[in-house]
């Protein structure tokens, strides 16, 4: 019904912590969105001006329900993740808002399990659900939707969960540790090797 609304933004509400939402007001109306913790961020930088949001509608207990999000592609996503048996519109949010759009295509597609059960609420056999059930889909939406892949997408999955776990259990944050293999598999003689502690080894001095 609402592909996408495009107003001013009267205010952003952190309803609880895995709950935001933005009142965007369109021609005198206020609309209540349910949006990502990234998009509440980033609509809260631009409140004197214009801001798209693109939407989906819900119907729960005859209650309406608007989600938005920055882009079409993640909201096409949400609607994947949605029809997933067992997956609610706040597991779906929850997996966007920790994973972020191409991480979270990409975890799936790879049957990452150790990656999407990082999101609060997603257990092992959550996890196994939404890669066996998505994995071909979200394959061929990938090629199509123009999703950018995360850099470190060209490490093998296997090597790639073996070294953060290791860098996340020393201390480092998903952020450090993506931009980190972002780098490091820029290096043609470390993509040669697959043994995680040379990549770990590496990964430490370039964090370092």
């Amino acid at each position: 019904m609402l592909s996408y609304l495009r107003g001013r933004v009267d205010q952003v509400q952190k309803r609880s912590p895995n709950r935001v939402t933005l009142v965007l007001e369109v021609h005198g109306l206020g609309y209540e969105i349910q949006v990502t913790r990234q998009l509440a961020e980033a609509v809260s930088e631009h409140q004197e001006g214009e801001v798209q949001v693109f939407t989906h509608l819900m119907i729960r207990e005859e209650q309406p329900l608007l989600y938005g999000f920055a882009s079409s592609a993640e909201r096409d996503l949400f609607r994947q993740l949605v029809g997933v048996s067992g997956i609610g519109a706040q597991l779906a949010i929850a997996l966007l808002d920790t994973l972020g759009l191409s991480d979270l295509v990409q975890a799936i597609v790879t049957g990452n399990i150790k990656q999407l059960v990082r999101t609060p609420g997603v257990g092992t056999k959550t996890a196994e659900r939404i890669a066996l059930e998505l994995r071909t889909k979200l394959s061929q939406w990938r090629d199509t939707s123009g999703v950018t892949l995360p850099v470190s997408s060209t490490i093998p999955s296997a090597l790639q969960e073996d070294v953060e776990m290791t860098l996340l259990a020393l201390g480092y944050n998903q952020e450090e540790i993506a931009q980190a293999l972002g780098a490091l598999s820029q290096k043609p003689n470390l993509m040669k090797t697959e043994d995680p502690e040379d990549w770990i080894r590496e990964a430490i001095s370039w964090l370092s």
